[in-house]
């Protein structure tokens, strides 16, 4: 088995809690997981990802914390104080970014005014 999706700067504690956490709950639901795909899905189209369905993973961090206020399993395994905690420090960091201009943005952008 391969699981990809952690990020090396993730907290290794938090993690590990979270895929422990939810492999347990595959098991007590006895849910079955899909068959093993062996092509890479980075050449897929969205008919082949379709066909398997693969769905993407949140393509940015205010996308990843709307699936996390969704998922109740994770914010269980968290508690309640740790999940509020988080969601402050990840909204604030969005917020940061979020209002930031970038190098690229203004070489794009400024030469247009």
């Amino acid at each position: 088995m391969e699981l990809r999706c952690p990020d090396p700067s993730c907290n290794p504690y938090l993690a590990y809690a979270a895929m422990l956490r939810t492999g347990l709950e595959g098991i007590r639901q006895k849910l079955t997981p899909p068959p093993p795909v062996e092509e890479n899905v980075y050449d897929f189209g969205d008919e082949q990802l379709c066909e398997k369905s693969i769905e993407s993973l949140p393509g940015s961090l205010v996308e990843a914390l709307g699936e996390l206020e969704r998922d109740e399993v994770l914010r269980e395994t968290l508690g309640e104080h740790l999940y509020e905690a988080f969601m402050r420090a990840k909204m604030t960091e969005w917020d940061q970014y979020s209002i930031q201009v970038t190098p690229w943005e203004i070489e794009q952008y400024l030469p247009l005014l």
